[in-house]
């Protein structure tokens, strides 16, 4: 890997093709990177019976995304909505 020093690096807009040929190359692009904005990802494996993967399956396949993003979609809706409070 190049070893870039910090100075003279570029620290403006880069394409995405410009930082993958820069990444390619072994360059240093962290002066590119805002990793205030990062996300911190934590993996977790969940259980589903066969009748729920198929559902989920065919409604990746109409949306055209993976079953992950179908699940991870599903959730965020579910997360974001304001609670329902019943009253019994």
């Amino acid at each position: 890997m190049k070893n870039t020093s910090g100075k003279g690096r570029a620290r403006g807009k880069i394409t995405a093709g410009e930082l993958d040929r820069k990444f390619e190359r072994g360059e240093d692009i962290t002066g590119f990177l805002d990793f205030k904005k990062a996300t911190v990802v934590k993996r977790v494996n969940v259980d589903f019976p066969v009748w729920m993967i198929e559902r989920l399956d065919n409604e990746a396949l109409k949306l055209n995304v993976s079953r992950q993003a179908v699940i991870k979609m599903w959730i965020h809706e579910r997360l974001v909505r304001p609670p329902v409070h019943k009253h019994f």
